[in-house]
């Protein structure tokens, strides 16, 4: 084992070489890297303390943390003496967790550098790694083996595009997914993909998406209020927002907002830009259109009751959500929802929760990434896929014609999304077993 340590550490050193410039321009201009160096190349996090039992849960970004705190709660009740660290690898990730889980132990996942994961792993003496949805890293993987402590997939997914990449390096990505202890999937699509990945089927469990059950359906909930006082909606509106944008699509929803309003002046706009360092380019892209803008981050909850008027009644303000981990509340502000990543070559950004609040949901061609999420919408009638501007403008003013279509497609998104609840138990029980220290249990339930 140790001599595939040092062959990965070589080829990961090889890359940060070949990537440096790149790396160096991103941290000295867009101030990206930064933070969390030792914890990142060193393994230097934060050392747990404590003797309880203890589950390191790695949630990449924002939207894999956002899916932890249902399931957090209910092992927390059948475990009450658990306790729980909540990795990210990016900077966002790392804020919103921070947020969410004060009570917990937030830090940076380590590069897969050997001496990191090492020193990473005998801080933190987690009890079991679940690794949410999937991001594999063979000195990790390697080296919690080694210690004895199982690593597990939970909510796992696994696109036809990194199928198909992970096939032709399957000698190596099958021997490291056939040491985990178990691999739980949101589909059996997916689980078919990792099967044929490993030769074995004995360990996946096909649980459902966890982010069905944390999403919010009630619009009255109290910070979805709190958005619609600084955003100063009045209730006659119809809100159209644009979520998890990349550029042009904040300039392709001005546009269409703006003809749209010449024939619908209750129509009001909400952009949220997906990277938080695009905040202040989408405002300023606002302010060359002479549009006035409300910005989140300058209205905070204190300052909501003295919000200025309009200063202009043709033209009401551009609402910019630029703060972290609110757009699943904004959503429930939205009559008409696009979301973004979909017009770009992201491939996608998450459309479930706008569904939950029951929108009519718009999205772009390039939703790869939710692939199963969106076909199942689709099945459903119960989104739209809008191929360009045009098409944009065609469905928007189509629904702003004829509200009923729009409102009797919201409610079929918010039925499947209702019915497709129950993963977070699920994922429980098979979590559990590793908790108690009785790894034989959790194979007798994913046999």
């Amino acid at each position: 084992m140790q001599i595939y340590a040092y062959l990965f550490n070589l080829v990961y050193c090889l890359i940060l070489v070949c990537a440096s410039p790149v790396i160096l321009y991103r941290a000295l201009v867009q101030k990206k890297y930064r933070s969390g160096l030792e914890q990142k190349f060193l393994g230097q996090l934060p050392e747990r303390h404590g003797t309880q039992p203890c589950l390191w849960f790695h949630a990449v970004s924002v939207g894999e943390v956002l899916q932890l705190p249902p399931l957090l709660e209910a092992l927390s009740q059948q475990h009450p003496a658990l306790e729980f660290v909540i990795s990210t690898t990016t900077h966002t990730g790392y804020a919103v967790a921070k947020e969410k889980f004060p009570g917990y132990l937030v830090c940076y996942f380590p590069l897969d550098f050997s001496w990191a994961v090492k020193r990473a792993l005998q801080r933190i003496r987690p009890t079991a790694v679940l690794l949410v949805e999937m991001e594999l890293w063979p000195n990790f993987v390697l080296a919690a083996e080694k210690s004895g402590i199982p690593v597990s997939i939970i909510n796992g997914r696994l696109s036809e595009k990194s199928f198909r990449g992970y096939q032709k390096l399957r000698w190596l990505i099958g021997p490291l997914l056939n040491r985990l202890q178990l691999i739980a999937v949101q589909t059996e699509t997916y689980a078919e993909r990792f099967q044929k990945l490993t030769g074995r089927s004995d360990r996946i469990q096909v649980t459902g998406s966890i982010k069905f059950d944390g999403i919010e359906v009630n619009r009255e909930n109290s910070l979805t209020a709190e958005l619609k006082h600084v955003f100063q909606l009045k209730s006659d509106e119809i809100v159209l927002v644009a979520g998890s944008t990349q550029s042009p699509e904040e300039q392709i929803a001005l546009d269409v907002y703006l003809a749209a309003r010449q024939r619908f002046p209750r129509l009001r706009l909400i952009l949220v830009p997906r990277h938080q360092e695009r905040f202040n380019e989408v405002a300023e892209l606002v302010k060359q259109k002479g549009l006035p803008l409300l910005r989140r981050s300058e209205q905070e909850s204190d300052e909501v009751g003295t919000v200025l008027p309009f200063t202009n009644r043709q033209s009401p303000a551009i609402g910019l959500l630029d703060t972290l981990g609110e757009l699943k509340s904004c959503w429930g502000l939205a009559d008409f929802a696009f979301v973004g990543g979909s017009l770009t070559k992201r491939g996608g950004q998450n459309m479930i929760e706008p569904a939950g609040y029951g929108t009519a949901l718009m999205l772009g061609p390039n939703t790869w990434n939710f692939k199963d999420v969106v076909d199942a919408l689709l099945q459903h009638e119960a989104t739209t896929i809008v191929h360009d501007q045009s098409e944009f403008q065609e469905v928007l003013t189509h629904w702003l014609e004829h509200p009923r279509l729009a409102e009797e497609q919201g409610a079929r998104a918010q039925r499947f999304v209702l019915d497709q609840r129950g993963a977070t138990l699920r994922t429980r029980d098979l979590i559990s077993p590793l908790v108690t220290g009785c790894p034989s249990d959790l194979q007798g339930k994913a046999a």
